[in-house]
């Protein structure tokens, strides 16, 4: 029962990413006074949509993993998520490609991937299930105890239950060993390492607690909201309303008025807000060091220089006037060395020879994003952050990707493409002030896990906040989301 003779609040969030909102919201079904300012014309932050020539595109995000993440965020506000989203499970979860004759489709179902596992390796299903048992519990103890922690003291996470959980999580192995203690197949060990590909360093270099990705990936599932994933951005701004929350959009925050160490007003581009508690859900480095004036920062210029980031990407949107064969809604190529494309973004940061990439196909499972007997196509290239971006280099890369892709899939596309639009480091730094141009956010090393994030509250000021992808827990949509709610349950902490 919500107590109703609190003070009500008048907090501003900045960002109305998935963090930004999922903070505004549950602040707001606490009793107070919320409001978003998002400096662009559109909500949703990275997952923002592109609509052009009758195609719908999903600008970032476009897998929907950890299912119980978003059922939760919906819950702890009052609300049921399948009031708000059609949800289906994926089948195939998703298709990968070793080369134009090597291709593995991998089911829904655990059974049958482990008869795709027993084809390349005898015993390989049977270890599949103790990895995947192991995979269990580090998701369940990271999600339950660790994931929704602050993080803002080392003594957060000192008693026997976490302590004990703590030896379980595999933080001192690494996940290069530790799948090769189970799998020997230099195919099996690409699909159990390809989410890597995405947290920000090599397999060498990730701690083997990360194979909680696989449990989210092969036995929670792959889903798809119908319409697109920026459905549930529109659902979740949807539920936040519906809690009194207003949003600004077209307000770029340009500076903050700071009086006895707390911020009392915030000045965007178009209005000064009065204020009681910030939440930035903005990039953290920007607000940071832009933001605020020296003395007010947690962290000089060289601890960011210092941050090993996770990968930016080069993205293709295009819309084909025929439809595709031979694909699933989510393509991996992986047709090319994975080791030497994880050097190009994470040893020596460079242009890739010859990269890796990711294609979603969202028209295969869905009529609604494209017209009819076309089709919508995302292309991804992880990248290292900060790389030179240019017109002429994002074309030789459409060029290359584009003849591998036709190769692999067996068919003409380049001719069909009809719409086409790039996005890429230089298009991250302007639309989210996005430190050297990541799209992910911090790399998932160890000593930039928990408590050796940047803090998710100001040390110099007492009602400045941060959450997103730079601080805790971490990159990917289910921790964003997890990010604001835990920022909000610090500020109800600390103000009620």
């Amino acid at each position: 029962m919500k107590n109703l003779s609190k003070k009500k609040l008048n907090i501003c969030v900045i960002g109305a990413g998935f963090a930004g909102i999922s903070a505004a919201t549950k602040l707001a079904d606490n009793g107070h006074n919320v409001f978003v300012l998002e400096k662009n014309s559109d909500f949703g932050g990275r997952a923002r949509k592109l609509k052009a020539k009758g195609f719908t595109f999903d600008m970032g995000p476009s897998w929907y993993w950890m299912p119980d993440v978003f059922e939760r965020h919906f819950k702890i506000n009052g609300e049921k998520i399948e009031d708000y989203l059609k949800l289906k499970r994926l089948n195939p979860s998703y298709k990968i490609f070793f080369s134009d004759k090597h291709k593995v489709t991998l089911p829904a179902e655990f059974d049958d991937i482990k008869k795709i596992f027993e084809k390349y390796e005898k015993g390989s299903g049977k270890n599949l299930s103790r990895f995947l048992e192991d995979a269990e519990k580090k998701y369940k103890i990271g999600m339950n105890k660790f994931v929704r922690k602050p993080s803002k003291s080392i003594f957060e996470f000192f008693n026997f239950e976490i302590l004990t959980g703590l030896l379980k999580m595999d933080l001192f192995k690494s996940m290069h060993s530790h799948i090769r203690k189970y799998f020997k197949n230099k195919f099996l060990i690409k699909i159990i390492e390809f989410p890597l590909l995405f947290l920000g360093a090599t397999p060498k270099n990730t701690p083997a607690l990360y194979s909680l990705m696989n449990y989210a990936d092969i036995k929670l599932g792959t889903w798809y909201p119908e319409g697109g994933i920026y459905k549930i951005i529109e659902a979740m701004i949807s539920l936040a309303k519906k809690k009194g929350v207003i949003f600004y959009s077209k307000n770029e925050v340009k500076s903050f008025q700071i009086k006895n160490k707390k911020i009392i007003k915030v000045e965007t581009n178009k209005k000064l807000f009065d204020v009681d508690v910030v939440v930035s859900g903005a990039d953290y480095h920007h607000t940071e060091q832009k933001l605020l004036p020296p003395k007010y920062r947690n962290y000089s210029s060289n601890y960011w220089d210092k941050m090993t980031m996770s990968p930016s990407s080069l993205l293709f949107y295009l819309g084909t006037n025929k439809k595709l064969k031979n694909i699933a809604h989510h393509c991996l190529f992986f047709d090319k060395d994975f080791d030497q494309h994880a050097k190009d973004i994470y040893e020596f940061p460079q242009w890739p020879e010859e990269p890796l990439f990711y294609g979603s196909f969202s028209s295969k499972s869905d009529n609604s994003v494209s017209p009819k007997g076309c089709e919508n196509i995302v292309l991804l290239v992880p990248i290292a952050p900060n790389l030179k971006d240019s017109d002429s280099i994002r074309e030789k890369y459409y060029d290359m990707i584009m003849n591998r892709l036709e190769k692999l899939t067996k068919q003409s596309i380049k001719e069909h493409v009809i719409f086409k639009k790039s996005y890429c480091i230089n298009n991250f730094k302007k639309d989210y002030n996005s430190f050297r141009g990541n799209a992910y956010g911090l790399a998932n090393t160890l000593f930039q896990t928990a408590i050796f994030k940047p803090s998710i509250k100001n040390k110099k000021l007492i009602n400045l906040y941060y959450c997103g992808q730079l601080t805790v827990p971490g990159p990917g949509v289910p921790p964003s989301i997890i990010s604001g709610e835990v920022a909000a349950k610090e500020i109800i902490k600390d103000f009620e």
